[in-house]
């Protein structure tokens, strides 16, 4: 199954209740497409190296999803082919006291990564179309109540993400948006594993249970922020969730698609560089 299947850029509405969230029925077999996924890590780190020594774009991945949807894991076994010295790593947790006296979107800006490097934010500033639009956590917050007494509250925070992104998109960055699409179902599975499973039990908080209450407040947030902020230039890809395997495949494809587009190229030297490297290969090669 190729990625863009679970590609929306605006073109067409998802419907959570609708999209997949398993590779049941799909006839794939395991150690093939673990495999594959091998390869297009391979793909991916020989790409980033000249998107590193090029240095003209940026890529932003954000990763978000339900609790025990495999963000982590995710991370681990599809980015761990890229050199460190080219990718950082940003977990965006509850915001801090500085934090909350910004912008929302202040903390995400500070963790850009220079053009030529990759960033993954695990979890990012849709926290705020997300959690805080079902919990309402926005009415305890620090700004005047002209801002918080707004019907449109969140209809323009969608509107601020959207030319966020596409100012980050003319300014060469490119913005890959993963949704990791659990059931419930396997949500409750994993919540069992690591409850039984005493390596597991950090994993575990009590909080993700009461949070599990909130199933479908979530999902509606969701769909509403994907569809509310899908573009061309930064599209979301719903991806399966609940076999992992397949879901690090469709992630390696996602990543290895952007670099493709970029098709980022080694700097070529100026002339009189290119002189002085056919020199210095002479000097060598005459040294007794």
């Amino acid at each position: 199954m190729d990625v863009k299947n679970y590609r929306y850029d605006g073109s067409q509405e998802l419907s959570l209740k609708k999209a997949p969230t398993s590779a049941k029925g799909l006839g794939l077999q395991r150690q093939e497409i673990e495999e594959k996924t091998r390869s297009n890590m391979e793909k991916i780190a020989k790409l980033q190296d000249k998107l590193y020594a090029q240095g003209q774009e940026g890529i932003v991945i954000l990763l978000q999803a339900m609790d025990a949807a495999g963000k982590d894991s995710a991370i681990k076994h599809v980015m761990g082919a890229i050199n460190p010295q080219g990718i950082t790593v940003h977990s965006f947790k509850q915001p801090n006291s500085q934090e909350l006296s910004h912008d929302y979107l202040w903390r995400a800006v500070r963790q850009l990564p220079a053009r030529g490097s990759m960033a993954i934010f695990n979890r990012s500033y849709y926290e705020d179309v997300l959690i805080v639009r079902v919990h309402s956590l926005h009415k305890g917050y620090q700004m005047a109540q002209r801002c918080l007494d707004d019907p449109e509250f969140f209809q323009k925070r969608y509107r601020q993400i959207r030319h966020f992104e596409e100012y980050l998109y003319e300014n060469s960055y490119r913005v890959v948006k993963v949704f990791l699409h659990v059931s419930k179902e396997e949500q409750k599975e994993r919540f069992l594993e690591r409850i039984e499973r005493k390596e597991k039990n950090w994993k575990f908080s009590q909080s993700d249970v009461k949070e599990r209450t909130y199933w479908e407040e979530y999902q509606k947030a969701y769909e509403k922020a994907i569809n509310q902020t899908a573009t061309p230039h930064s599209p979301w890809y719903v991806l399966p969730a609940d076999n992992k395997w397949y879901t690090r495949y469709l992630l390696s494809q996602a990543v290895l698609e952007t670099l493709k587009d970029i098709d980022p190229q080694y700097p070529a030297p100026p002339p009189e560089q290119e002189e002085q490297l056919q020199q210095c290969r002479k000097m060598l090669e005459e040294e007794c």
